[in-house]
């Protein structure tokens, strides 16, 4: 039995620390809320954030981030990537020694455009780190369909610990040492994922998903190689994979996001709405500053942006994108 303390109990952590505790390994979950820590002490529920679906009864839920990590063998961050770095400070030197990290979080932190791997670097140093992404819709997964993700990291003994802790009969975990690419495939299917709802709020077919669905997978590609990603991974689970469930899949929050702003709902009035903002938001931002940054175009994410925080009406930015330049198609 191992000791896992999972940090955030959104919809996706909440499902992981199930997971784990239904594979009988002491499992504490940090809650940001709580009535959160309540529900799911008292009644083996998170109704804020997986409501109608019973938690493992041995599953205890922590208001106090510190004791939640104490003695913990291994770290599972399932925090907003905005919050992931004061998250990660507030547990430092409280776990048990040489931890191990998984971080669940798909996301760029927006004020220094560092990926999870690299905030982690920062607040632990030293800490073995393993990122974990793919198509996974959290309730799909607490109901056992089969569903397969990555684990990545250059340390093949922290990617096999990872597998072994996470593996089940219907969820399936693969390695891959590509830690980047993992987490820019993670992160920016996000931006596409708003895109395709945008495409479903104004009616519009299989064709311009399509292309969107492609293209997009363009712009991760050439994102990552301006980075130093393996540009395989992006034709794997954390790419291509993550992609497809995103844009086509009505449990996508950032597709909802899409939908509502292509039917005439701002950005603040959405957010205004719900709990927590979709992380293709401050995603789409970051994107375009490091793609300025590597000096490439990511014409889709820049759309994107323009959509979220400049107004720009949906009809106008597939125009624009549509009477680019012509290009050869392969990643450019």
């Amino acid at each position: 039995m191992t000791v896992v303390a999972v940090l955030g109990a959104g919809s996706w952590g909440t499902t992981l620390a199930d997971l784990l505790a239904r594979k009988g390994h002491e499992v504490r979950l940090w809650a940001y809320e709580p009535e959160v820590v309540e529900a799911i002490n008292t009644r083996h529920e998170n109704p804020l954030f997986l409501a109608g679906c019973p938690l493992a009864p041995t599953l205890r839920a922590f208001a106090d981030a510190g004791a939640a990590v104490s003695g913990a063998q291994v770290l599972l961050c399932a925090a907003p990537s905005q919050a992931a770095r004061s998250v990660l400070s507030m547990v430092k030197g409280r776990t048990a020694a040489d931890p191990l990290l998984i971080s669940a979080t798909k996301g760029v932190e927006i004020q220094t455009l560092e990926f999870m791997s690299q905030v982690a670097a920062h607040v632990l140093p030293g800490v073995r780190f393993v990122a974990l992404s793919g198509p996974t819709f959290a309730l799909e997964v607490y109901q056992k369909q089969p569903s397969a993700i990555v684990a990545a990291s250059p340390d093949s003994a922290a990617t096999q610990e990872a597998q072994e802790l996470l593996t089940t009969a219907y969820f399936r975990v693969y390695s891959n040492p590509d830690v980047l690419g993992t987490e820019i495939g993670g992160a920016l299917k996000n931006v596409i994922a708003i895109a395709a709802g945008v495409l479903e709020g104004l009616g519009l077919g299989n064709n311009p998903r399509a292309a969107l669905i492609t293209r997009g997978l363009a712009e991760m590609t050439r994102l990552g190689q301006a980075l130093g990603a393996d540009s395989r991974t992006f034709a794997g689970l954390t790419g291509m994979g993550d992609l497809i469930l995103t844009t086509c899949g009505a449990l996508s929050r950032n597709r909802a996001l899409g939908v509502a702003l292509a039917q005439g709902a701002s950005l603040a009035a959405y957010t205004a709405g719900h709990r927590t903002i979709a992380e293709g938001v401050h995603t789409a931002r970051a994107a375009v500053r490091l793609a300025e940054r590597a000096g490439i175009e990511l014409p889709i994410a820049t759309k994107v942006s323009e959509l979220l925080f400049e107004g720009k009406p949906p009809r106008q930015a597939i125009t624009e994108l549509m009477e680019r330049t012509p290009k050869p198609e392969q990643w450019t």
